[in-house]
């Protein structure tokens, strides 16, 4: 199965791809949302579920979405029609890395995109380019919860050093010129509800569709990333949202 169809159905019932709950989500937009802003921009914004309740949630402003995947800029048009604010939202088909604007933008976000820019340090970096002055940015990664052991590692394709706990990584960031003004830490509830829908809704399309070419292999992929997480990375991995202005 092609991976962006894969996502977007194992993202049916949890459309903010990432352990976050809808009132936690909801938290984040409003601690980076000033009353003056009126520009956001969404580094690595997939279906564009972000940026369409930040559209819903403050009908004055205007937002763009940057995405290299053509199916997820589809799917963000379409959620952004249905909730009647598309002629607000501009998309780039385009990696997230080397998008440039004319304009700054007074919140930037990038939530679960590291990867695309090479880590967390470089996200920031790209949106440090893009930021108004006074503006917030909005970007979610993972961290250890504990040490690492191999069976966590294996199943999430990673090393070691691939993240830092959490006190390491808010020291990292404070260093590279950012002053945390709020943040989120994903409960073990958010990632058990976030885990669950993804091979939830997969496994129920498998089911549902067995006709289909692609059910078995939908199958398949749901029931190895559900052992790998309740067996390998559950209470390990961790995932922290932070809203960030430039320090002084």
């Amino acid at each position: 199965m092609d991976r962006q169809r894969r996502s977007h159905l194992a993202h049916a019932d949890h459309p903010i791809a990432a352990p976050i709950a809808d009132e936690s989500v909801a938290r984040l937009l409003d601690r980076a949302v000033a009353d003056e802003a009126d520009r956001a921009l969404d580094l690595g914004c997939g279906g564009g579920e972000w940026l369409r309740r930040l559209l819903v949630r403050y009908p004055w402003m205007r937002a763009e979405g940057v995405d290299i995947h053509t199916a997820a800029l589809e799917q963000a048009r379409e959620g952004a029609e249905e909730s009647e604010v598309a002629d607000r939202l501009v998309l780039h088909e385009m990696d997230a890395a080397v998008f440039a604007s004319a304009h700054r933008f007074d919140v930037v976000l990038s939530v679960g995109a590291a990867h695309a820019f090479g880590g967390l340090l470089p996200t920031l970096a790209a949106a440090r380019e893009l930021l108004a002055p006074d503006g917030h940015v909005l970007v979610g990664d993972g961290f250890w919860e504990r040490e690492p052991d191999a069976a966590a590692l294996s199943a999430l394709g990673a090393t070691w050093d691939d993240y830092a706990d959490l006190a390491t990584t808010v020291d990292r960031v404070v260093a590279d010129g950012w002053t945390p003004v709020y943040g989120h830490v994903s409960t073990a509830g958010e990632w058990d509800d976030y885990e669950w829908s993804w091979t939830g809704s997969l496994s129920r399309w498998a089911l549902d569709h067995r006709e289909e070419p692609d059910a078995l292999d939908a199958y398949k992929v749901a029931a190895e990333h559900r052992s790998q997480w309740l067996s390998g990375y559950r209470g390990t991995l961790g995932f922290v949202t932070l809203v960030l202005r430039r320090s002084p």
